[in-house]
């Protein structure tokens, strides 16, 4: 049979869109972008052709290499690629470039869940690279943010070469501690932490588990230094992850808008192995569905295992969605459902929908590493329901953004967005936060200013005297777990609306509900960087709407400060 991975990798796609091969979304959405491709290329004006033969050809390579974990490698056995792992190959490298024949893919994004072959995939694209794609003096680093993550694809390769040693001669190659190189022309392969030296001139650069990334200065100093390469690739093969604020989560949205059809990339490969949004976590089709290596090399009585015990105890329920069923969690032990909470946003939504409308204005206030929030919720009763609405302003020291290394990617790019907002110096400077309140006011029916004591007492007594009625909101159990229960159920019913604020998303994803005996819930974070303050001010807003009748007295008119 000519070509027969190309066979296979054909034949997969078309049995994913016949519903033959259980599958999500976003891998039925790259089967029919590949399939789509190929009735296009047939046209000359369309700019990329399928070179079946270099399809094969990358297919035909990897399968010369051998396993280097388990029953297989114990038994000297070479990798037999699945037919989605001959259909991710076969587009990476058969699509081309109709006017110079080079390669249309520069990026590879594929998100598969844990012990599904992703190293495997990785060190054999990597070896390609380097011995079999024809680049002189070709560069392949596998980056990663620790020395064990970068050795889990480099670690394999050099396995493999090792056990390989007609393959080693034939590409006159040499093996070494921390590098495979080719002395003819100056190749090498090597692990990489954080970002490569200056002058580095990556071909390719393999990214594993990206998740793991806080930034994207590693990636974006290899993709930087790819400009003299005629078709370099950077693959990212991951699980999901639990940063909904990081670069992954970033390249994971902008590959489901690709595979879409709500953005065009055309130099962007994406496929991601999930459950769909509707789909029952706990049954065990889930499991065949997210896992494409399901009872191959991913054992399904393990899986099934897994699963009975995420269902039996909840706190192992977000760590197996998001490894075995590669959905993006947040916390780990997060109290939002992180979909649940984008299907609530509307980034039409404005404030000035809202002129002259009851609200509640709530103020979160930090220290001067934290992020201080400034948060106007609204209520309206649609249907005899109550419909909440939250906006947001949020405030950090300039200070602060330097200094906080794990951040400072995100609040830097929030900032030049717009969504968050710096003050000089090392603190926050109140005055300004007191103006914003002055001003905001004069636009709605604001009843009352509800702040928590925490360095706000002194705010606080300002607000009063400006004619502000001002409401400490205690953080207590008591106050915030009722509030905290009316914004999930909120969330799940469709009835909490938000303008989709990135900064405020990811303060949401942070948020982990701390449980006592009595059932009742309280916002905790995992990390001190790991920021709530938006969220949290959100809930005190919440909390203050849901009293029926103020809990406060009359007090004279020069002063209106009270204590719930």
């Amino acid at each position: 049979m000519a070509n027969p991975h190309v066979v296979a990798a054909n034949k997969y796609a078309r049995d994913v869109i016949a519903g033959k091969v259980p599958a999500g979304k976003y891998v039925r959405g790259a089967c029919a972008r590949h399939l789509a491709d190929l009735d296009k290329s047939k046209s000359k004006s369309y700019p990329f052709v399928f070179d079946a033969a270099a399809g094969e050809r990358a297919c035909a390579f990897i399968e010369k290499l051998p396993h280097t974990k388990g029953k297989w490698a114990r038994m000297g056995e070479r990798l037999v690629l699945s037919p989605w792992q001959c259909f991710i190959i076969v587009c990476v490298f058969g699509w081309k470039r109709r006017k110079n024949g080079m390669r249309r893919f520069r990026e590879l994004y594929a998100e598969i869940p844990r012990k599904n072959g992703k190293s495997q995939i990785g060190a054999g694209i990597g070896l390609y690279m380097l011995i079999a794609d024809g680049e002189y003096g070709a560069e392949i680093y596998s980056g990663a943010t620790t020395e064990k993550q970068a050795w889990e694809v480099f670690g394999p390769a050099r396995q493999m070469m090792q056990r390989t040693p007609g393959l080693l001669k034939a590409a006159g190659a040499e093996v070494w501690a921390k590098s495979i190189a080719i002395p003819s022309d100056g190749s090498r392969f090597e692990p990489i932490i954080g970002k490569p030296g200056d002058g580095s001139s990556p071909s390719c650069a393999l990214i594993d588990e990206f998740h793991e990334h806080d930034t994207p200065d590693l990636i974006d100093t290899m993709q930087t230094g790819m400009g003299a390469r005629e078709q370099p690739l950077t693959c990212i093969i991951t699980t999901a992850g639990y940063n909904l604020a990081g670069p992954c989560y970033d390249k994971h949205s902008e590959s489901k808008k690709v595979l879409d059809g709500l953005i065009e990339n055309d130099e962007l490969f994406a496929i991601i192995f999930s459950i769909d949004e509707e789909d029952d976590w706990a049954s065990p089709t889930s499991l065949q569905k997210a896992n494409p290596n399901f009872d191959i090399s991913v054992d399904a009585d393990f899986l099934m295992a897994q699963q009975r015990r995420a269902t039996m105890n909840p706190i192992e329920q977000n760590r197996f969605k998001t490894k075995h069923l590669n959905v993006w969690c947040s916390a780990r032990n997060a109290w939002m459902n992180m979909q649940q909470w984008q299907f609530c946003a509307d980034p039409s939504l404005t404030l000035d929908e809202f002129e002259g409308t009851e609200c509640v204005f709530v103020l979160d206030l930090a220290s001067k590493n934290d992020i201080c929030a400034f948060v106007q919720v609204f209520k309206r009763e649609l249907n005899g329901q109550d419909h909440y609405y939250a906006f947001g302003r949020y405030y950090l020291p300039s200070d602060a953004i330097e200094e906080n290394k794990t951040n400072q990617a995100l609040y830097r790019k929030w900032v030049i967005q717009g969504y968050l907002i710096p003050l000089e110096g090392a603190e926050i400077d109140f005055d300004v936060i007191r103006e914003d309140v002055r001003a905001m006011a004069t636009r709605f029916d604001v009843q009352e200013v509800a702040y928590d004591p925490w360095r706000a007492t002194q705010l606080a007594h300002q607000l009063a005297k400006d004619g502000a009625t001002v409401v400490e909101y205690r953080q207590t159990v008591q106050n915030m777990s009722p509030a905290m229960k009316e914004v999930m159920a909120a969330v799940k019913a469709g009835r909490f609306h938000h303008d989709g604020n990135p900064c405020l998303n990811w303060m949401v994803s942070n948020v982990v509900a701390k449980e006592d005996a009595k059932e009742n819930i309280y916002p905790r974070k995992d990390r001190p960087e790991q920021k709530i303050d938006g969220p949290v001010a959100i809930m005190m807003g919440v909390g203050r709407l849901m009293v029926a009748e103020p809990l406060y007295p009359v007090l004279p008119d020069d002063y209106s400060l009270t204590i719930v």
